[in-house]
């Protein structure tokens, strides 16, 4: 029988931290720290089997886990001595998600279980302290009516607000025991009234119900957007973890906090956390009570004034920091910690590899190599690439003119300008319209997670350091201003007031995610400077891997981006794009309307200088560097006017009558351009056009080889191609134009002559193709379309259901669609080889910038990947990880 429950605590730990998969990081490293004595609290999990089997049978649980569930129950009854359900001495647990893969705030928790109106009693008598108790079962009530019984929390937050008015407090720690029993009295009432039912007395409901609860948050809203951010399949499910619970409300002895054993911001190697004194877990994460800091040098640096917990607790806090050494040296890595002191004893809940910003991972990456903790290509393997899109942009200038407006705490570096917003519907809706955005909020919850990746940062008045917002941001790579105490926020009315200034939404605002301080306007910003851990572990990188890293670059700037970024040349040179340039667009057009090839060869003959002087500065910039240039591919009337209002004026600079340009435009006009009159298409109907961009490459390598000395490689690559022919055609073309200008210039220029596999016809004759085609590189954003009949335009609709349902694991243009896509580039790169051992194979799509991609094409053997300029480094170390992987 399969076993589905598995203990820890007590001197028991049936798991460990290599079973992830089966019980969820959080169960797997509760096993573990048990297991080498660290103070935890007994529980048990119930595996992530479970929750697969659970969704599988109807949401519905076998009659063999009640008995292991009450096995489970037992087993923390005889390490604590408590018993569940019974008044005398209460047990009570919590009942906390816990996936393989970190997703915070994501899922459903509810603390406190077992509490009813007799045990509550027992509570108090044990405590001795009746507010605690009182305060315990209206927080249970609270969370479980939120999370289980799925009622409106916000008819318990304005009882509770109205219940401080009518006593003339402003926090929750002036309410006495008396207070609390009412205020449960009104809860009660609530869940009544909304449910239709008294609130459930009987425990066992209760932790069924808590149980199902979590399994059943793994489909929330909320939990689909961020898996589908993360690529977190939906098919891994999550765990449940049932604990007993210690308790950081009792006191002034008593605290809970969050911590992690190095600076999640900057990578500082230093304690880094917060804490209050007589809370619970919530309190701290959820932002409602602004926490402390951990460090009596965290506390100075800011000039807090209430004391550290080292200030505070020195006893219990010197028993932490071994902890936190301990955590590391075993785990290898920063750990992110979550810990409660009840009456003065240290309890461990929580323990998991942090997350972190990128800046933070390269240095805490470097640095434990550089303290023996881990290897170089163990450094490697820990950053994740997708991460460094963090540190390869613009941060603002320190010099640039600041309207300072406030100040919070600096969550999540970095910096974004853009309009103020105040929820995340709106958030999301302009983004989608163009517009840069802030979200602004009073705190953020899951249900924000949408807005939140819309916006280009988050503003929130409430919260700590480890908030929501602060934790969801980092991840995300968004800067994070949070604790803004002075921000007064009228959602409502869509603006917030801070020292006598009103924003309004609309108004552009700038947050610096470094230093917390939030202006007014938008902010002038610098490039960033990629030296120190960021070349170090560039530099390890490099000695690993075997793909080379080329960029898709067209004009001077992209080139010079990509050479810093560590281009080892273009992998795609699109040169319609030249085309597009205000300054030669007529001569464009005047080709397009000529009604014969001598009219055509003329206006390609005002091109010509243009388009070789464009390919001279690439060549310079790539110094002897491989460039792929691909000749002409978009339909014809993509240059041509298409607005009644443009025709006018297009006509007359390009000399022809209004009608004859509205009757050319008609007659180009295509149902389905994208697989129409384009790419080679183009060149074997008017070859001529091929022909001057030819010798625009040529005399341009040339121009540059006698210049410089470094003679440049240019790889001129035909696209759509489906036949042998379309290539024998086209290439004829290229090697006459490159004879002949080598004839002219007496010098000549090695290049090779391939093409962009795109098309599946063109995977399946590739072994015909390369007799013609020196090199194959996979056009994969058009592979994609053409393979799976889906336009990327228009996809948008659908993709995302599509996601959620499990039709396609990931977004096909986003991460290759190995099995039918990757298939067709497999066959290809076989077919090719076998004609033409030698034959050099890269891809040029957006996915040579993605590291799932990369790594099949590491698999697949592909000599090189092409990525957009500031995704260079993203594939260099995604590439070096491929290769580490493939090493085993």
């Amino acid at each position: 029988m399969t076993q589905y429950v598995y203990r820890f605590g007590g001197g028991v730990s049936d798991g460990g931290k290599g079973d992830r998969n089966l019980l969820g990081g959080k169960g797997a490293n509760l096993a573990e720290m048990a297991s080498i004595g660290l103070p935890v609290p007994p529980g048990f999990t119930i595996s992530t089997e479970m929750c697969t089997r659970y969704y599988e049978e109807g949401q519905s649980f076998p009659e063999s886990l009640k008995a292991e569930v009450a096995n489970g129950i037992a087993h923390i009854e005889a390490v604590t001595g408590k018993k569940f359900g019974v008044a005398a001495d209460p047990l009570l647990v919590s009942v906390r998600s816990g996936a393989r893969a970190s997703m915070p705030g994501m899922m459903d928790t509810v603390l406190n279980l077992g509490l009813n109106d007799e045990t509550v009693a027992g509570l108090a008598a044990i405590s001795g302290d009746d507010r605690f108790a009182w305060d315990s079962y209206r927080r249970f009530i609270q969370m479980y009516s939120d999370v289980v019984l799925e009622l409106d929390h916000g008819a318990f937050e304005e009882a509770l607000e109205i219940a401080k008015e009518d006593k003339g407090y402003s926090l929750d720690t002036e309410l006495s025991a008396a207070d609390w029993q009412a205020l449960v009295k009104r809860y009660k009432a609530i869940v009544e009234e909304q449910w239709g039912k008294p609130f459930p007395q009987d425990v066992h409901e209760q932790l069924w119900g808590a149980v199902g609860a979590v399994f059943g948050s793994w489909q929330s809203e909320r939990a689909k957007v961020y898996r589908r951010l993360n690529d977190i399949p939906a098919d891994w499910g999550t765990a449940v973890n049932v604990q007993a619970m210690v308790f950081g409300n009792m006191g002034d002895t008593s605290a809970t906090g969050v911590a992690f054993t190095r600076d999640p911001s900057k990578g500082d190697r230093a304690y880094y956390g917060e804490f209050l004194i007589n809370a619970q877990g919530e309190d701290v994460v959820a932002g409602i009570r602004t926490p402390q800091y951990l460090t009596r040098a965290a506390r100075e640096a800011a000039g807090a004034k209430p004391l550290s917990m080292e200030e505070a607790m020195p006893e219990v806090y010197g028993q932490l920091a071994k902890v936190f050494d301990l955590l590391e040296t075993h785990y290898r890595d920063m750990q992110d910690i979550e810990f409660t002191v009840e009456r003065g004893h240290l309890w461990m809940l929580q323990t998991r590899n942090g997350k972190r910003t990128a800046k933070a991972a390269l240095k805490i990456a470097v640095d434990m190599a550089n303290e023996g903790l881990i290897s170089e290509e163990e450094a490697v393997a820990r950053v994740d690439p997708a991460a460094l899109d963090q540190l390869l942009h613009p941060t603002l200038d320190p010099n640039a003119p600041r309207d300072v407006i406030a100040k919070g705490l600096p969550a999540s570096p970095g910096a974004a300008s853009g309009i103020a917003v105040f929820d995340s519907d709106t958030a999301e809706h302009r983004a989608e319209l163009g517009d840069a955005v802030i979200l602004v909020r009073v705190e953020t919850s899951p249900e924000d997670i949408h807005g939140m990746h819309a916006a280009k940062g988050i503003l929130t008045a409430r919260g700590g350091m480890t908030s929501h917002a602060a934790v969801v941001a980092r991840g995300m790579g968004r800067p994070c201003v949070s604790g803004v105490g002075s921000l007064a926020i009228d959602a409502k009315a869509r603006l917030f007031r801070v020292g006598g200034r009103e924003v309004k939404e609309g108004d552009v605002i700038t947050i610096d995610g470094s230093t917390g301080e939030v202006m007014v306007g938008k902010v002038a910003t610098v490039e960033p400077e990629l030296a120190g851990d960021f070349g170090v572990l560039m530099g390890w990188a490099d000695k690993v891997r075997r793909l080379k890293v080329r960029a898709n670059a067209e004009t001077p700037l992209d080139c010079k981006t990509a050479r810093t970024f560590g281009a080892e040349g273009v992998g795609l040179c699109r040169t319609e794009h030249m085309f597009f340039d205000a300054a030669r667009i007529t001569a464009v057009r005047q080709m397009i309307l000529a009604e014969d090839e001598k009219g055509r060869r003329v206006a390609l003959e005002k091109l010509l200088p243009e388009q070789r002087g464009d390919f001279v500065q690439i060549f310079e910039i790539m110094a002897g560097l491989p460039v792929t240039i691909r000749l002409l591919d978009p339909p014809l009337h993509e240059f041509l006017p298409h607005a009644e209002e443009e025709f006018s004026e297009v006509a007359e600079a390009a000399g022809v009558g209004v009608e004859a340009l509205k009757r050319r435009a008609a007659e180009l006009h295509e149902f389905n351009p994208m697989l129409g009159h384009r790419g080679c298409r183009l060149g074997v109907t008017y070859p001529e056009i091929y022909e001057m961009q030819a010798r625009a490459i040529f005399e341009a390598a040339v121009a540059v080889a006698e210049k410089s000395g470094a003679a440049p490689i240019p790889e001129v690559m035909v696209p759509l191609v489906a036949t042998k022919r379309e290539l024998e055609l086209m290439k004829d073309v290229i090697d006459s134009t490159a004879k002949a200008v080598f004839a002219e210039k007496g010098r000549t220029i090695d290049y090779l002559v391939g093409t962009m596999i795109e098309l599946p016809r063109a995977a399946l004759k590739a072994g015909e193709i390369a007799e013609v085609a020196e090199f194959f590189s996979f056009g994969t954003n058009d592979l994609t379309q053409t393979t799976l009949g889906v336009s990327r335009d228009d996809a948008g609709r659908f993709l995302t259901t599509y996601v959620d349902k499990g039709i396609y694991a990931r977004d096909p243009f986003v991460s290759l669609d190995v099995e039918g896509v990757g298939e067709l580039i497999e066959l290809a790169a076989e077919r090719g080889r076998k004609t033409r051992p030698g034959i050099k194979l890269g891809i040029c799509g957006e996915h040579g910038g993605d590291p799932a991609s990369i790594a099949f094409c590491e698999e697949t053997g592909l000599d090189y990947v092409s990525a957009s300029p500031y995704r260079v480094p993203i594939a260099r170390l995604a590439a070096a990880q491929a290769a580490l992987k493939k090493k085993g």
